[in-house]
């Protein structure tokens, strides 16, 4: 990290950074607990130099990044006066505030913000640069196939699939990866599959893989067939006797290969994400038994869906303009039904300033439109699709999220543009709030089968598909909800990012020179 501050001075300068880490505790060679504030842990400090107002730190700081989760960061930077560790004993000088995401979804990871705490003065500026490890950038394919397998249907063989997880630090596991499933046999040979090693195992090559084997079922109830637990480093000895599972009768690996690939943040260093928001009003936001219900001290659903998702969806839009639509409603002043009318009420300029900007518009547009069925998804699809249609060169990747009550009116029309849509440079997230049955939104997600319509099967999965009721905490923590939610329904829109980049051979745009502060004339890698 680099710093410039705009005052004469001759103090010698140092840095502390803190993390915020909501789901997962730091792992670090400080990880101790900033009193000031119970949700932050210090994570450490640069060193010391003496003598300037624009302080080059050499020392770098390595954080797991995680897409799917808001990483709130501070910085603190103080002139230090003696030898003493007591941050107290020397002067404050300033701090800032962000997120990862923020660093790295800025142009060339690059993020320059005012450094501030003092009131009335001005207390420089702070320059983070971020890049990313080598060793996430491999990713793993392999082949399995089984021999025997009980047979659990009764009428019929079985419909084999199989789920992988990843071990975390705590004990749990992760879901990372679901094949295809294999209908009517007993010795099904999977299709070879391609992931990530970091999602596979986090680049601990000697950390559990768990993988279960069920039989797939219509309603949704999977039969368990069994399970097995192998490593990374297993896998990486490929077709061999060490790579033959019992799992009722044999699961067998076929073949194993690795390459080193360009990742996430590859494209996003080179060039920015461009994030399409759009929002479903179904309900009467006067009646405490709408979804839509303005309750004066707390978010509804909608919104808290929406903020969720949305505060770090933006750190990855450059401009952070959203163009926010809804859908289902008469509008004034001749009560003309839309399914695309923009929150803001300018046909002319749908674009919010931030989430809180499409926070303010939803809840001014439930004062002045009323809303009305039928609940038609295959408009906005289509809407979306059009944007990503005219740039499909890689410079930008469209992400519609539709909050829904689970009601579908075009059920058939929507598969259509969903299939239509995954040939396109976007993914769409579907958030269902309320107590309805969302049986048609697992089908639009795809996981267990990949959507089609007419025949016609999508060329990627795009849909992710959650249910907010299951990420209610039960304590009423609306902020442990939020993060839930948010890391469960973005966690799949980097590789579906990915897929489609690697489908049409599009490399990253070469990253912007390296910064190099005024004066100097090297340059100190930084993270």
């Amino acid at each position: 990290c680099e710093s410039r501050r705009n005052r004469q001075a001759h103090y010698c300068s140092s840095m502390q950074l803190s993390t915020q880490q909501p789901m997962r505790t730091v792992k670090s060679h400080v990880g101790q607990r900033n009193n000031t504030n119970p949700q932050l842990w210090f994570f450490g400090r640069t060193e010391v130099i003496d003598n300037t107002l624009n302080p080059d730190f050499v020392r770098k700081y390595i954080l797991d990044y995680f897409f799917e989760e808001k990483q709130n960061l501070r910085f603190d930077l103080y002139d230090v006066d003696s030898k003493s560790p007591d941050l107290s004993k020397h002067d404050f000088l300033g701090q800032m505030f962000c997120t990862l995401g923020e660093i790295v979804g800025s142009p060339a990871s690059r993020l320059e913000k005012p450094l501030g705490g003092i009131p009335g003065k001005k207390c420089g500026t702070i320059i983070l640069t971020a890049e990313e490890l080598s060793n996430c950038r491999d990713s793993a394919t392999m082949q399995f196939c089984a021999n025997k397998l009980d047979k659990k249907d009764f009428f019929g063989k079985s419909d084999p699939f199989m789920v992988f997880y990843r071990s975390n630090e705590d004990g749990t596991f992760t879901i990372c990866h679901k094949t295809e499933v294999v209908k009517n046999t007993l010795n099904p040979v999977w299709q070879p599959f391609t992931i990530p090693v970091r999602a596979l195992c986090n680049g601990d090559y000697d950390r559990t893989i768990k993988v279960e084997v069920y039989d797939w079922d219509r309603d949704g109830s999977h039969d368990f067939i069994g399970d097995f637990t192998t490593s990374y480093r297993e896998l990486a000895r490929g077709q061999s006797q060490f790579n033959v599972y019992e799992v009722s009768h044999l699961v067998t690996l076929l073949s194993f290969s690795v390459e080193s690939e360009f990742t996430f943040l590859d494209y996003i260093k080179g060039g920015g994400d461009h994030c399409t928001l759009f929002h479903l009003s179904t309900g009467n936001p006067s009646q405490s038994t709408s979804l839509h219900y303005m309750n004066p001290y707390q978010l509804n659903a909608y919104a808290m869906a929406l903020k969720a998702v949305g505060e770090i969806i933006q750190d990855y839009d450059s401009d952070k303009m959203f163009p926010a639509l809804g859908f289902g409603a008469k509008l004034p002043p001749d009560g003309r039904v839309s399914h695309e009318f923009p929150l803001n009420g300018n046909m002319e300029n749908p674009y919010c300033n931030g989430i809180e900007g499409i926070l303010e518009a939803y809840h001014q547009s439930l004062k002045t439109v009323q809303l009305y069925g039928p609940t038609n998804f295959a408009p906005i699809v289509n809407h979306v699709a059009r944007y990503a249609a005219a740039v499909q060169d890689g410079s930008q990747y469209f992400v519609l999220l539709i909050i829904t009550d689970g009601v579908i009116s075009d059920m058939a029309q929507t598969k259509e543009a969903i299939v239509n849509a995954a040939k396109l440079p976007m993914s769409i997230i579907i958030v269902g709030v309320g107590q309805a049955e969302f049986d048609a939104m697992v089908e639009l997600d795809g996981d267990d089968i990949r959507i089609s319509s007419r025949g016609k099967l999508a060329e990627r999965d795009i849909v992710q598909f959650v249910p907010f009721r299951d990420y209610m905490d039960r304590t009423g923590n609306h902020v442990l909800s939020m993060a839930r939610l948010a890391k469960d329904v973005l966690a799949e829109i980097p590789d579906q990012f990915i897929s489609y980049m690697k489908s049409r051979g599009i490399k990253p745009n070469p990253a912007p020179p390296p910064y190099t502060p005024p004066g100097h004339t090297h340059h100190h890698t930084q993270i």
